[in-house]
This record gives structure tokens, sequence and C-alpha cells, in this order.
């Protein structure tokens, strides 16, 4: 349903996006998550036809959104972070307007709205005037218009942005319900989000894909090392190297002592090692007070930071 190969998008000496390649097949909820300023933007653009890629290609339901615009276009229903509301007109004017727009026939504008706001919860706000709206019910509106001419594919840029907590509960739930009937790209830099309503996600940073996998399939990858936390009464300086000397032991961190607090002292190692003994036998026998050691995996949000700490030199500039 959405395709999109080597994309490509340069502004002068800055490569905003670099060789994106991803699919999205109908029915499916993608998540394009990444970091602020990592190209998520730039290439729901691109798809949606808002500005041409400088290389490669995206095709939106079966029509390149380049060589066959106005098919694409057509194709797709298009939530940018801020949503392309007139303040001054009434919810269902507007959305009769956006359909309209869509180019959905005269004579069935008025159901499409109608359907768009039964989807979408705001029937009960129908008549009033957006600009005086809350801006979880301006958020809804927004995705109104988006399926207001029923569009196979909907790309979502940021859809909770602003919002209450009890307003993005609200959008996720209706997002969900969406998926299936609507082919669903959801461009966010909110874990959660991802978490809450999709199935698959593509990791971006620096404008480069750096994982493309179901959420589970993320973690299992990025926690093949487990996390050993020494909690200690001395400080550690001076046997910190036959910690990391400790066969399995990837890297290892310590963190300044708190007034009332132990030393505590971060160690990784690769999976299929347990080093606890070890380690516990070095502190031990240094006499450093040894007060705790727990074990654990990395979390979802390790893992996603993972994914986007590169070294500051290979930042794209």
């Amino acid at each position: 349903m959405i395709e999109v190969r080597d994309l490509i998008k340069q502004y002068d000496d800055r490569v905003a996006v670099n060789k994106i390649s991803f699919s999205v097949k109908k029915g499916e909820i993608l998540g394009f998550l990444g970091p602020n300023g990592a190209g998520k933007s730039t290439t729901m653009k691109i798809l949606s036809g808002f500005m041409p890629a400088s290389a490669g290609s995206a095709k939106i339901n079966g029509y390149d959104v380049e060589k066959e615009a106005l098919q694409a276009k057509a194709s797709i229903g298009y939530l940018p972070e801020n949503p392309p509301v007139y303040m001054a007109m009434a919810v269902e004017e507007y959305l009769v307007f956006a359909a309209r727009l869509h180019g959905v026939h005269k004579t069935k504008a008025n159901t499409a709205a109608r359907d768009a706001m039964d989807k979408c919860g705001i029937t009960d706000v129908r008549h009033r005037l957006i600009g005086n709206l809350s801006k979880g019910y301006r958020q809804r509106v927004g995705l109104a218009q988006a399926i207001a001419h029923n569009p196979p594919v909907l790309i979502l840029d940021e859809p909770t942005v602003g919002l209450d907590p009890k307003q993005i509960i609200e959008i996720r739930n209706l997002i969900r319900s969406l998926g299936g009937e609507h082919t669903i790209i959801l461009s966010t830099h909110i874990l959660p989000e991802v978490q809450a309503t999709c199935g698959r996600v593509v990791v971006i940073d620096h404008g480069t894909v750096v994982a493309e996998d179901t959420l589970d399939g993320i973690a299992a990858r990025m926690q093949s090392n487990v996390r050993v936390t020494l909690g200690l009464q001395k400080n550690p300086e001076d046997v910190l190297a036959k910690l990391q000397a400790v066969q399995g032991v990837t890297a290892l961190s310590k963190t300044s002592k708190n007034e009332g607090e132990p030393f505590t002292v971060h160690v990784e190692c690769a999976k299929g090692f347990d080093v606890r003994s070890d380690l516990a036998k070095i502190c031990v026998s240094a006499d450093l007070g040894l007060l705790t050691l727990n074990q654990e995996k990395l979390s979802l949000e390790d893992a996603f930071v993972r994914l986007i700490t590169v070294d500051e030199n290979t930042k794209e500039l």
C-alpha cells in the first residue's frame, strides 16, 4: 500500500533524509519513530506530495507520488502536526468543505462529513465553531477531515502533540479503531505512542533507518545485553579495571556518590554470561561493602535510546 525506496531529501549541504526504504501493508498501522530532527516530518511531507524528494521513489496505493501526484494525493488522508482547520467555520460545515476539496461529490459530501464525525466522536459539536473547541476536539476535527473522503491511506504526523493525558488516550484509541479499514503511518518521537497503537515500527535517526521490526523484535534484538547494578559502601575506583576484565563484561560505568547514598556501578554483560558471582567476589575481596547486586534486562526505552545514540562525529550535519 505504501512503498518507499531509497528516498533522499537534501538541502544544499545538509541531508535531511538519506536513502530511506520501507513498506506498509494494507490495513497495517506503522509507527515511524525517531527523535526530533530525525527527518520524520520531511518524509511525511514527501509522501503526502507537499514537497518533492531529491532522489528515490515513493508509491501510495500503487501511484508514484511524483509522477502520478493527483492519484496518489487522492489516496491519502493527511493530518500534519498542526491540524489544517479553519477556526471561523463550524465543524460540520468545515468537514463538508474538506470532503468537497477531496473530490467527494456534493450529493455525498454531507453523508461523508457525518460518517467522519461519527468515527471521530465529534457529532455532538458539529454546529460549534472550530475556534471555540478545545485542542483535543480540534485534533479530532483534523483527523475527521483526513478521513472524510474515505482514503485507503492515512498519514498522521505527531497526532497527539500538545494534548492532555485524557485526550492522548482518546486519540490513540481512535487511531487504533481506524486500523484495518485504513493503512496508517504514524510519525512520532514518543515511544508510548507507538506501543499503544502500532504493530510494527520503523526507527529513523539522522535521516537514516536504523531499525525496522515489531516492537518486540526490536526489543529482543537490542536486549542482547544484561545490566548488573552494584551498590557499594566504598569507592570502587581501584577495582574498576578488574571488574571490566571479567569475562562477558562489555561495558562499565560508575556514578558519583550522593550524600547518604552508596556508590553505584553499572555493568553490562553479553547475553549468555552470568557475571554476578565474579563481580561479587571482587567487591568482597576488596572490602568495598557490597550492599546490593541487581540484574535486569534492558527496557524498551533503553533499546530505543541505543538505536538513536550514535557517535557525535558520525552525525549528519
